[in-house]
């Protein structure tokens, strides 16, 4: 039996390869497969992120006092599930673009909170940026159109994202600094221009459902009826 075991091993299959050193390279491959996901998975724990003092001295306190961090559920989203891909290939590629930015903290570009201050609009544009050409991906992995009871939400949450949910708006347009200090002079789209007056007249919404600290006239005005 032994015989016949390592005949079968000195098997030549592919390329002149013996079905002993097959066995033999996928054994290291899963080894070094497993090693290396275990490894990129590390970095995405909140411990690994907050490990360099730029990040635990400036964003990683304003994150605490968010409702990513602490909520009435108990569900916390850590700075991987908002900045870090799921899907296999993206993540990749972020783990490689944030080794490039290694240099910077040697540099030490954003090592005080006046330096990372005025580099705070630069750093959240590019953010904003890929958001929004992903669709707001990073969001979609726990926020969703498709499971969002929009009559359970507050009246002009949910007219909100109805009209975004038409208008195939994404997250990003309006939810800009949810976990982070926005930077000064940047002014967050709330709603409420001439195109969103026009969609909601057009769906016959009544004013109240927005305005509701306006003073009262009539009350057909306010189609206090429907």
């Amino acid at each position: 039996m032994f015989e016949l075991y390592r005949h079968l091993l000195k098997q030549k299959i592919i390329l002149g390869t013996t079905v002993g050193a097959s066995i033999i390279f996928m054994i290291i491959g899963i080894i070094f497969w497993g090693g290396f996901n275990t490894a990129m998975e590390a970095t995405n724990t909140l411990e690994f992120c907050i490990s360099c003092h730029e990040m635990k001295d400036n964003v990683y306190q304003e994150y605490k006092t968010t409702i990513h961090y602490k909520n009435r559920v108990g569900v916390r989203a850590v700075c991987s599930d908002c900045h870090v891909p799921r899907p296999w290939e993206h993540k990749v590629v972020r783990k490689i673009q944030a080794s490039n930015e290694l240099l910077y903290t040697v540099l030490g570009s954003i090592n005080t909170p006046e330096k990372f201050n005025q580099k705070r609009i630069e750093l959240a544009k590019h953010v904003w940026k890929t958001m929004k050409e992903t669709d707001s991906r990073e969001c979609r992995n726990c926020h969703s159109f498709d499971a969002m009871d929009i009559k359970s939400q507050q009246s002009r949450s949910g007219l909100v994202h109805k009209y975004s949910q038409d208008r195939n708006k994404t997250c990003i347009d309006c939810h800009k600094g949810i976990a982070h200090q926005l930077p000064d002079n940047i002014d967050v789209y709330r709603g409420g221009n001439d195109e969103d007056h026009e969609y909601y007249e057009n769906m016959g919404t009544p004013c109240y459902r927005c305005h509701k600290d306006m003073p009262k006239t009539d009350t057909e005005d306010w189609d206090l009826d429907e």
